[in-house]
């Protein structure tokens, strides 16, 4: 079975362009060399045009709240990506630049280009601005979701259970390995000039990014092969536990995937068969599983496709916003500042030791996250505050952060694919969380400890 006609999209008409060198790819959102739609499109269309294809990225300097933490492990990523490839007889070349413009100049000497699908407002801009840019023809190949976005549904969906259905039914349809073909050309030695991915601390030296969040290589590798080594340790050792432990932070046993799929280093579809054709755990641990990454995940999708402001506390549904704004004035009996926060300076070991984890690590457990978001939103002067606050420490320190997750995630905190709930003080309608919950729920003492570890095993990092 070859790539799914609906996943593929023409940004530009026209012939492909004759005396052309290569067909190129545009490699931004999906960062891996294998079980990518894009990749084996460009593949099929140049092994039909007796032409071999380039692979390129564009590596800018400032892109929208990254940092030297998430530059790090894209870079990884690339860097094992370009091997990869390489592997399969191509070629691939970072520039440095704005990726569009990157796009446009290599595509002066191609026949035809291929890119990705990203869904984030900048992302949709560079596409465009790529089909303006060149007069040769642009497809477009969606391969970093289950089920294509337009597929799915025409319209921000409510919640899971609205969405859930509309998914479930193309399953069979879009839940199918992804094709290799192998190219017809060798590109390996084509005359084009790439960055170096051979020293990566020196080549992050010279880019213009914010360096005050450090790398957290001690936790997360990136890169493909990182993603799929993590991938069997979790099918192997934790899925049987995931259900049972997905709401005990004291635990380990996430898969760990979400920096990976945020920055296209392993495809969902293929995690999603992997993880359904499992012989580990029980079919509720992988029922379980699949509901996060494919219901929830792209119901997070749909709501960044479909939402212009989906970054911005307008975003939120009506009766939320209506709920929290009667309420803005009550009584707040603590009130700290971002930069208290950012410092884990509260009185709630609980919540410090979850912003802890997250700037240690650039992760935390998703039950912690639901628990930290709610108290920013307590603990903040105004809703608007919060959520401005929230959003921004979320990208900032987390890996995969600035993901559709991220904007849906911390929404939900603030009524987003939620219902209304028994009235309270400051959140309203909206729903709230406490921490007599985790204390009645989990080993929230083993949590901190764990973080208290973790912590100390990266300071001593950090210091030798």
């Amino acid at each position: 079975m070859g790539v799914e006609a609906t996943r593929i999209s023409r940004l530009k008409e026209g012939p492909p362009r004759p005396k052309a060198a290569y067909v190129l790819y545009w490699m931004q959102q999906s960062q891996r060399a294998h079980d990518n739609p894009a990749l084996e499109i460009a593949i099929q269309k140049a092994n039909r045009l007796d032409l071999p294809v380039l692979v390129c990225f564009g590596l800018m300097d400032g892109y929208p709240e990254a940092n030297r933490r998430h530059y790090r492990f894209m870079l990884e990523g690339l860097a094992d990506t370009q091997a990869l490839l390489a592997r399969r007889r191509i070629r691939m070349v970072v520039r440095h630049g704005d990726p569009p413009t990157v796009a446009v100049d290599l595509a002066r000497q191609a026949a035809m280009v291929v890119c990705d699908v990203g869904y984030t407002r900048h992302q949709r801009q560079w596409r465009e601005a790529l089909a303006r840019g060149t007069d040769c023809p642009v497809l477009a190949v969606e391969g970093d979701v289950v089920v294509p976005v337009a597929v799915t549904s025409t319209k921000a969906e409510y919640a899971a259970r609205t969405i859930r259905p509309k998914v479930n039914r193309h399953l069979d349809d879009y839940l199918q390995p992804c094709p290799r073909y192998r190219p017809k050309h060798d590109s390996r030695n084509l005359p084009v000039e790439g960055l170096s991915l051979d020293h990566l601390d020196a080549l992050l030296d010279t880019l213009q990014i914010d360096h005050a969040v450090a790398p957290v290589t001690l936790f997360f590798k990136g890169g493909p092969s990182e993603a799929k080594r993590r991938l069997r340790t979790f099918l192997t050792q934790r899925l049987a536990r995931y259900v049972a432990h997905r709401n005990q932070p004291q635990t380990d046993d996430g898969s760990g995937m979400s920096p990976y799929l945020h920055f296209g280093q392993i495809s969902p579809v293929f995690l999603a068969l992997k993880v359904r054709d499992a012989t580990q755990g029980s079919q509720e641990d992988r029922d379980a599983y699949l509901e996060e990454l494919i219901v929830r995940r792209e119901l997070a999708i749909n709501f960044m496709h479909h939402t212009p402001a989906y970054d911005r506390y307008a975003s939120l549904p009506a009766w939320a916003r209506t709920s929290l704004a009667q309420h803005a004035d009550d009584p707040r009996p603590n009130v700290y500042t971002r930069e208290a926060l950012d410092a884990a300076r509260t009185h709630d070991p609980y919540w410090n030791a979850a912003m802890q984890e997250m700037k240690a690590t650039g992760y935390m457990h998703n039950y912690m996250r639901m628990y930290w978001g709610k108290k920013i939103l307590e603990w903040s002067p105004t809703p608007e505050t919060a959520y401005e606050s929230a959003l921004h420490l979320n990208n900032k320190y987390f890996l995969d952060g600035r993901d559709a997750n991220s904007y849906a995630g911390v929404g939900w905190v603030f009524g987003l694919h939620d219902r209304a709930w028994f009235e309270r003080d400051i959140f309203g309608k909206v729903r709230y969380m406490a921490a007599t919950g985790l204390e009645r729920k989990c080993d929230i003492a083993g949590y901190v400890a764990k973080v208290a570890r973790r912590c100390k095993r990266a300071g001593a990092a950090a210091i030798s």
